[in-house]
């Protein structure tokens, strides 16, 4: 049977150091948040802080320490590789290795066994596993070279103990061992304090690790009369492994640059191989031609949190109201804020504590604030508005991002969501449907005729313009009067006609305000027009085309009687070549007779008697020839016209120009 070689070893005690409590945290919302430790530190104590291993490349990047007396040196936990690290010691202990191939890795070691009572010590020569057999089982054997020069096998079951006399080799099989329960213990590593002072002091460290982001949630309350108040809850939550109790606990609202940056991991470099040639035998050489240079070689290559998510709680269909809606939450404003640059921050006045793997909610704002409830028109293709809230930001404060519950008349209505609002800014939310409303649209669109014509250089370029009427026809069923926005899309080259005026403009929409009486109906058209340009070039534009451009009311009679004498000119090209065209018919007709009466001829020719009937053939040929001739002549003439022509006409649009 085998024996697994088990090794017991007392961990060795690197100065664990003194920890330090959490003093301050502050949380972003871009995934990391900022630590503030402190403690005091008895004469020649160190410290030590304690992180997860993904944690270590913000540390590395963000650790700044204070110590009254200074600081010999930080050390940290390697994160070089087991298999790295395993390979510089003289043993592989593998899973389930048996003791025998560990001893035989290291011959020539020596080695003090206690075997059947009596001490024996030599050097390993070797060490092996033997086969058993129905009436002998398995056994380990490893075979000694004794200081009397005697060779002896030592049968390991009859073994009581082992030992290696050489301290090296102890330290070495310590270190092993040692280096296997390190990392095992994978997720943990610790960054170490060197002090250089010998008497009490007090040492500050502060670093940022990923974080959760925190999240804020509002409570917008409308009571039946008063002014609108607005309820801030911020969600933080501790994942550090660790409690806090009574830190210091500041939120950041904004997002500022921040990145990885692999300083934790060790960086290997791809060295190149560079050997003497191994000396051999001269020979002759035979130098070769050279063809081209040969280029440089390269250069060596360079080797190269979670977020905790809420749970959404259901919104109930309905809810009765109740005086506990009326009021807002019976906790007192803990949070003073105020601007860091870009930033804004949220800190906590009174000290905060949260368990570790647990969250909480922290009341940072409740105040009144300017809002006002009206309707909102977005989607086009719905048939009712959104209830709806313009809030404008007077607390004095950032309102960072999040959602909001809103409570009308001690009433929940529902619910929203809102960006980040700067002091002094302005937003709208929607929270519900108000089916007391309805809304159509109906679009009428015309083209406009041609608003200007333009010719330069033989291009013709008209103006004309498309006006869009959208209307929309707005009942309001209820019996109180509504103020509703209409969003109506921002299109590229689009402008509004007339007086209408929105009452704000974003990125995308004009927003338009209507007032809607009680039980009333109300139409709002929103005219709108957009000028298209289009080219020619006038050499092909068609007499029927010029026509129409000629009698446009936007062209002046100087520009007008240009055009009417390319017009004429054209009109002349187009008798020219219709009658080129009449003529190559005809001549077309007359080649197809002939070759019919060559075809005749080719019979008679054939048959006695027909000497008459080919003389008349004949002078029909002669005939169409003189006929042909004319016909070509004429052809001739009228192409040596057209281009006369075309040149003119040509010159004549190059010098249009109005």
């Amino acid at each position: 049977m085998r024996r697994i070689l088990a090794i017991a070893m007392t961990a060795t005690t690197i100065g664990s150091g003194a920890e330090l409590n959490v003093r301050s945290v502050v949380l972003y919302k871009h995934g990391v948040g900022f630590f503030e430790r402190g403690g005091e530190l008895g004469p020649g104590e160190g410290a030590r802080l304690d992180f997860k291993a993904a944690e270590m490349n913000d540390v590395l990047k963000s650790l700044t320490i204070g110590v009254q007396g200074g600081v010999a040196g930080l050390r940290y936990d390697s994160s070089e590789p087991l298999a790295h690290k395993l390979a510089q010691f003289p043993m592989k202990l593998g899973d389930r290795q048996p003791l025998s191939a560990v001893l035989d890795q290291l011959k020539g070691a020596r080695l003090e066994a206690q075997a059947a009572g009596s001490p024996v010590a030599g050097a390993i020569v070797s060490a092996r596993t033997v086969s058993g057999s129905r009436d002998q089982p398995e056994r380990e054997q490893v075979t000694l070279l004794l200081d009397s020069g005697e060779l002896r096998t030592l049968d390991l079951a009859a073994v009581g103990s082992l030992r290696f006399p050489d301290a090296k080799l102890q330290l070495q099989f310590k270190d092993y061992l040692a280096t296997l329960v390190q990392a095992r213990s994978s997720e943990k590593r610790s960054v170490y304090i060197d002090s250089s002072d010998a008497g009490r002091r007090r040492v500050t460290a502060s670093y940022m690790i990923p974080m959760p982001v925190w999240k804020s949630s509002y409570r917008l309350l409308f009571p039946a009369s008063g002014e609108p108040m607005l309820e801030g809850w911020a969600i933080v939550d501790n994942t550090t492994g660790e409690d806090w109790s009574g830190v210091n606990l500041a939120l950041v609202s904004g997002r500022p640059i921040s990145f990885i940056s692999r300083l934790y991991e060790p960086k290997f470099v791809q060295r190149q191989v560079a050997e003497l040639a191994d000396d051999g035998p001269a020979a002759p050489v035979v130098h070769e031609a050279a063809m081209y240079k040969m280029p440089a070689p390269p250069p060596p290559a360079q080797a190269g949190a979670p977020m905790r998510k809420m749970r959404a709680s259901p919104a109930a269909a309905e809810m009765v109201a109740s005086d506990s809606f009326n009021a807002p939450s019976t906790v007192s404003q803990t949070a003073e804020g105020r601007d860091l640059g870009e930033l804004f921050e949220y800190r906590f006045s009174t000290p905060v504590s949260v368990r570790k793997n647990e969250s909480a909610m922290l009341p940072f704002l409740q105040q009144k604030l300017g809002a006002r409830k009206l309707l909102i028109y977005s989607d086009h293709s719905a048939k009712h508005p959104m209830n709806a809230a313009e809030l404008a930001n007077s607390t004095g404060k950032t309102l960072d991002g999040g959602p909001i519950t809103v409570y009308d008349g001690g009433v929940y209505a529902g619910e929203a969501l809102v960006e980040t609002v700067k002091q002094g800014d302005k937003r709208l939310i929607s929270y519900g449907v108000d089916i007391g409303t309805h809304v159509t649209t109906n679009l009428d669109s015309s083209q406009d005729a041609i608003r200007e014509i333009h010719v330069n250089r033989g291009v013709l370029t008209t103006r004309s313009a498309l006006k869009e009427t959208k209307t929309y026809t707005v009942r309001n069923v209820d019996a109180k009067a509504k103020t509703l926005l209409v969003e109506h899309p921002v299109r590229q080259g689009y402008k509004l006609l007339g007086n209408l005026k929105p009452v704000e403009t974003t990125a995308s929409n004009y927003r338009f305000q209507v007032a809607l009486p009680p039980a009333s109906t109300e139409k709002f058209p929103v005219l709108e027009e957009r000028v298209f340009d289009q080219s020619y070039m006038v050499t092909n534009l068609n007499p029927d085309f010029l026509v129409a451009i000629s009698q446009n009311k936007a062209l002046n009679d100087a520009a007008r009687r240009q055009l009417e004498s390319v017009l004429a000119k054209k009109r002349d090209i187009a008798s020219v070549n219709g009658e080129i065209r009449r003529l190559d018919a005809e001549r077309a007709e007359l080649e197809k007779d002939q070759e019919r009466i060559r075809q005749n001829l080719t019979a008679l020719n054939k048959v006695a008697g027909q000497q008459d009937q080919v003389n008349r053939y004949a002078k029909q040929l002669s005939d169409a020839e003189g006929q042909l001739a004319s016909l070509r002549d004429r052809v001739s003439d009228g192409r040596k016209k057209l281009a006369a022509l075309e040149a003119e006409v040509n010159a004549m649009i190059e010098r249009l120009d109005f």
